[in-house]
């Protein structure tokens, strides 16, 4: 716990008062909800908690938000602007308020016992592997390992193993891909062109995933290497086929949170259609919101849940007929389309590069331009990228099952000598990885992690 909160000091100096606030507040009030019984006592501890931790968050996070928006109509109005200093956002606040939300309803639903030695739940709630960009790890998932946890040595390979691919994905195919969105996406209005606009669409869609899981993996790794088993937080979310599909695959942890902690609440999928569809405009509009302080973000949870409910009004019965690819088409498209306005923050300008990508708005095209920016190095980068955010093992299985050589072949010596030669391969590549990622930390450039702005 300790070893946590100076990891978080580290990077955030006095604001680690703020989670230590947060830690005594849950520790406190999950008491009082398992001691006050089933009556109207217990459910105003749990307002109480589930109010606080809201309260921080919205403060720290929209505070500035509100206030520009609130002086837009104070503006037009005539009346004198709100004046207040800049409220800082915290690192990681969205991740351990939900962390120690999910602990308290829990415990407010009989879900988990809760847990009465104070260095126990501070230690959950400020788990460094994951604290600054996730997983959202729950409390019941690693509660017994909280307690009592082995450090077994094949775990800690498979976490040196795991942060290793993590730390690639980020500093080889997520930095390299953010670069190339960054030069494509400053280019000016008038000068981007339909390929490029596509270009930068594609590599930031490529940088996102790679930086994000890469994240999850190390923090799944570190958390392996210290007893801790957090659940996966990525499927290979760019191979689904529809949008439904694509919230079962991407960034899961947050996705089951707002299933399991506001849409089954707010009646799921057991009350009426159009409540239903209701209910998912509103969890993916929050899911939007969660993700920063901007319009931006809103309008990006908003595509997503549009498409979510067209999907079960009838898109997806429609989707089940078509030709497989053309179904990944689909997906790519409304996925891809909404990471403008994630990555774009000014509104005009997301409307803009999605015109251009459309094809109706002015630029010259011209084959130069595009090698200006995809140099080859970007083009094997963008390659590997691509290769790497497809489930290759399923793919390698159904090849061995459709070859009928490779089967045929299964008991000679070469084949046998390719896995008896595999492990040993695999760790060289792992070297190899390590190496080339801190050649480029000690480069010196900085390049934070997208999602610790959340």
């Amino acid at each position: 716990m300790i070893a946590s909160l100076f990891f978080y000091a580290w990077g955030e100096t006095f604001y680690v008062a703020i989670m230590f606030a947060s830690i005594i507040l849950n520790y406190v009030l999950a008491i009082r909800i398992e001691r006050s019984g089933d009556g109207l006592k217990r459910k105003v501890f749990l307002f109480l908690a589930a109010g606080a931790n809201l309260l921080i968050l919205a403060w720290f996070k929209y505070a500035n938000f509100f206030v520009e928006n609130i002086n837009i109509f104070l503006h037009i109005l005539n009346i004198q602007v709100i004046s207040v200093e800049q409220v800082h956002l915290p690192i990681g606040i969205s991740f351990f308020t939900f962390q120690a939300l999910s602990y308290v309803i829990d415990v407010y639903r009989k879900k988990v016992a809760v847990q009465k030695k104070f260095i126990n739940i501070a230690l959950y709630i400020s788990l460094f592997p994951q604290l600054i960009a996730g997983p959202i790890v729950r409390y019941y998932d690693i509660a017994k390992e909280i307690k009592n946890r082995s450090i077994r040595i094949d775990n800690f390979a498979y976490g040196v193993k795991r942060f290793i691919i993590g730390m690639g994905k980020k500093m080889l195919i997520a930095n390299q891909m953010g670069e190339l969105t960054d030069q494509i996406m400053s280019i000016p209005a008038g000068e981007l062109t339909f390929l490029l606009s596509w270009l930068g669409a594609a590599s930031y869609t490529l940088q996102i995933y790679f930086d994000f899981s890469g994240y999850s993996d190390m923090a799944i790794g570190l958390g392996k290497m210290f007893g801790f088993t957090f659940l996966e937080n990525f499927n290979y979310p760019y191979i689904s086929r529809s949008i439904r599909e694509f919230w079962r695959r991407w960034h899961i942890s947050l996705s089951t949170w707002f299933r399991d902690y506001l849409y089954v609440p707010l009646g799921g999928s057991h009350v009426p259609l159009l409540r239903t569809y209701f209910n998912l405009w509103i969890v993916f509009l929050l899911c939007g919101l969660w993700h920063g302080a901007s319009w931006n973000f809103v309008i990006w949870g908003m595509i997503h849940g549009f498409f979510l409910v067209i999907e079960r009004i009838g898109l997806e019965r429609f989707l089940k007929r078509l030709w497989l690819p053309l179904r990944h088409v689909y997906a790519l498209l409304v996925v891809m389309t909404a990471w403008i306005f994630f990555r774009i923050e000014d509104f005009s300008q997301a409307l803009h590069y999605i015109k251009t990508m459309a094809g109706f708005a002015p630029g010259r095209e011209a084959s130069q331009y595009l090698s200006i920016y995809f140099t080859q190095d970007k083009q094997l980068v963008f390659i590997f990228g691509i290769i790497g955010s497809m489930p290759l093992k399923k793919l390698a299985a159904v090849i061995y099952d459709k070859v009928s050589f490779l089967k045929y072949s299964k008991q000679s010596s070469i084949l046998q000598f390719s896995e008896a030669g595999a492990e040993v391969i695999g760790v060289f590549l792992l070297l190899g990885i390590f190496f080339l990622s801190i050649m480029l930390v000690a480069a010196g450039t900085y390049n934070p992690f997208i999602y610790f702005r959340f």
